[in-house]
């Protein structure tokens, strides 16, 4: 049965409500596009001050319309928007797109009009786009609802589509549209989601990942109101093997309005959604030229590619150049081995290179069979993925035949690079290579959608069965929080409280010297901010003098409540990482692992996964790390990773049991002992949600 979304994106029969016989106005475009390209449902004009327009009957009101219909589009004032969805609604319509402006974003009267219309929609079950809605238009049945006039401008498209454009900006759908088509990318929806009252985008994600005339979505971010239903609908994208393009924009830092611990500051807005989309392999593009160059790889993915790339060129400065840009992007150019070598060197002159890059030279052109053998060598062999061709001009044309051939008996991705003005370019489109007509565009492009492609099939980890846990009475102190986390596999450190100096001195004996001491205080989160810390303490006499001291510094913060102070032994170790976990109000729990210490905030060192997280997602996340050499062995000695990743997947577990009265969880710093020892855990911090 077909669902209201169907009636919404793939209708069999439309309405426009508010029709005129000007194509310049937004309630005529639509119908010109209409009759133009050849929709075959049935078309509704409504407008008691037409009979007929652009040839169709126009009908005085929605009730005077055939039954049946299937989509109400609304060319009306903001104010007579609701009465008319319930009189559609009335009438058995089960979708509507809103063109109106005046909703939310303009003051109170507008907010009371959309809280209005999203009461409707919810109590109604109908389908309601926008509003502030461009509109539509499903390229595979001709049904252009939306009042743009690139329809008319971009090069026409013949033939079905499989690339869907989703988007929080009908400027923007409208201007990817057309550079795509340039590209000459088969689109199959153009969506933009308005002000998203009644159908997030998340929601047409879902459709379109289940829609069967979409392989590629092209989706403009600006702000997601549903985080975990986007996560489930780009885990639906991977199921299908569809490919997700996104530009993000508004990427500003939120975290500078959380200062209370460093993990809340260093897991900002743009981190988040960056590593949400690297978690779940969508493709984050920076501009819209990318965008749609990005899309015309994603059309060739049924072909092999990686990230290991052969780079063949005519010219060794143009290998060098494109060598230092591909590694640069995170690709690799692996050497070819010695017997690929040797095939090679028989056609190549001594001058031109056959290691990676390879450097065929200019005479190569005059001789086909042995480019042939080149791109059929690099085609099969093992340490190869991805095959570049740099030739301008003339030059690529002399060796189209070869590509071609090459590129149908191989299912390897070849991608030709002409900054000439090739002749070939179409037919090598045909035969499935990737031609691109600027150096930076093309590495800029291929570098995520390698990855894209070594990342597909590979899946987040996946929440086991969590056990909601008390946490302790929030806020809480370091010992406090040290407990409640032991519960979750964090090892546990031999650490003592003390009221007294007495108490102080007794406690550092029984751990023995040196140790640490700290303030103990619920109220107190960043100790070594007010000289709350003692490091070192060597005896007695400074371990009394180390307690006097920090009382005094927690005496001087008002109002904090002190609980005495925490002892314990004094460790060594490879390297200092912070583990933290907070509440991200687009997706929800986040864990951040970086080079910790006290100067966390300035090194920006971090890595960040939506929860959950196994130990293997957190060994990635600690390579990632530009201090993660520091843990092989870097001037010392390795550290034990393996007790790190157990670590940091037990904070993770601790925030997806704890309630939602716990904001955030920090280890800082977490010392990763040598391999074999462990880790410890030199402080912890438990914090409540804000309001």
């Amino acid at each position: 049965m077909r669902s209201a979304m169907d009636a919404l994106l793939d209708p069999r029969s439309i309405a426009l409500i508010g029709a005129s016989a000007n194509a310049g106005r937004i309630g005529g475009l639509p119908l010109e596009l209409l009759t133009r390209f050849g929709y075959q449902g049935d078309i509704y004009p409504v407008n008691p001050k037409y009979e007929e327009v652009f040839g169709l009957r126009c009908w005085p009101d929605i009730e005077a319309v055939p039954a049946g219909v299937d989509l109400a589009v609304l060319a009306i004032a903001a104010a007579e928007v609701t009465p008319m969805l319930k009189r559609c609604h009335a009438r058995g319509v089960r979708a509507a797109i809103v063109y109106a402006a005046g909703f939310a974003e303009e003051g109170e009267e507008g907010q009371r009009l959309q809280a209005e219309m999203e009461r409707f929609a919810a109590d109604s079950g109908m389908a309601v786009a926008g509003p502030n809605c461009m509109g539509f238009a499903n390229l595979n049945t001709q049904a252009y609802t939306a009042f743009a006039s690139v329809f008319k401008t971009a090069p026409a498209q013949t033939g079905p589509g499989t690339v869907s454009l989703l988007t929080q900006s009908g400027n923007v759908c409208a201007a990817v549209y057309a550079i795509g088509r340039r590209l000459g990318l088969p689109f199959s929806h153009f969506i933009n989601t308005g002000n998203e009252a009644c159908i997030d985008f998340s929601q047409y994600l879902e459709y379109l990942a289940e829609d069967p005339g979409t392989g590629i979505v092209l989706g403009y971010i600006e702000q997601l109101r549903d985080g975990p239903r986007f996560v489930r609908a780009c885990q639906a994208l991977q199921r299908q093997d569809k490919v997700l393009i996104a530009l993000k924009a508004g990427n500003t830092d939120k975290g500078a309005q959380a200062v209370r611990s460093h993990t809340a500051a260093l897991a900002g807005d743009r981190r988040v959604y960056a590593a949400a989309f690297r978690q779940l392999n969508v493709i984050q593009a920076d501009d819209f030229a990318q965008m749609a160059a990005i899309a015309s790889l994603a059309t060739l993915r049924d072909r092999q590619a990686g990230r290991r790339v052969a780079v063949v060129t005519m010219s060794g400065a143009l290998g060098a150049i494109l060598a230092d840009k591909f590694i640069g992007a995170g690709l690799e150019l692996p050497d070819l081995p010695p017997a690929l070598q040797r095939t090679l060197r028989e056609g190549i002159p001594d001058y031109g290179m056959v290691g990676n890059p390879v450097d065929v030279t200019g005479n190569v052109v005059n001789d086909p069979d042995f480019v042939r053998t080149v791109l059929a060598a690099l085609a099969t062999s093992p340490d190869i993925d991805t095959v570049v061709v740099y030739a301008p001009g003339y030059m690529l044309d002399r060796m189209a035949d070869a590509l071609v051939e090459t590129a149908g008996a191989h299912a390897r991705l070849f991608v030709a690079i002409d900054t000439g003005q090739a002749q070939c370019r179409e037919r090598l489109r045909e035969a499935g290579v990737a031609v691109f007509d600027d150096l930076g565009l093309a590495v800029n492009s291929l570098a995520p959608y390698l990855r894209w492609c070594e990342g597909r099939g590979r899946r987040r980890a996946e929440a086991g069965a969590v056990q909601p846990a008390a946490a302790p009475a929030l806020p809480c102190n370091e010992a406090a929080a040290r407990d409640w986390l032991a519960g979750f596999g964090m090892p546990a450190q031999r650490v003592a409280r003390a009221a007294t100096a007495e108490a102080a001195v007794d406690a550092a004996r029984g751990l023995g010297y040196p140790v640490a001491m700290k303030i103990l205080s619920p109220d107190i989160a960043h100790k070594t901010d007010i000289g709350g810390v003692a490091l070192n303490v060597a005896d007695d006499a400074a371990a009394r003098a180390a307690f006097e001291r920090l009382m005094a510094a927690g005496a001087s913060q008002a109002g904090a409540r002190i609980d005495g102070v925490l002892v314990q032994p004094m460790a060594r170790g490879v390297a200092e990482l912070i583990v933290g976990a907070t509440r991200d109000p687009v997706f929800g729990p986040v864990l951040t692992v970086g080079l910790g210490g006290v100067l966390t905030e300035l090194y920006q060192d971090v890595s960040h996964r939506l929860l959950p997280v196994d130990a293997a997602t957190a060994g990635e996340m600690l390579r990632e790390l530009k201090a993660y050499p520091l843990l092989e062995g870097y001037r010392g000695k390795a550290g034990d990773v393996a007790a790190a990743c157990q670590a940091i997947a037990a904070v993770g577990q601790a925030m997806l049991a704890a309630p939602a009265a716990v904001g955030e969880i920090e280890v800082n710093p977490l010392l990763v002992q040598e391999a074999g020892q462990g880790v410890a855990v030199l402080d912890a911090l438990i914090l409540p949600a804000t309001a």
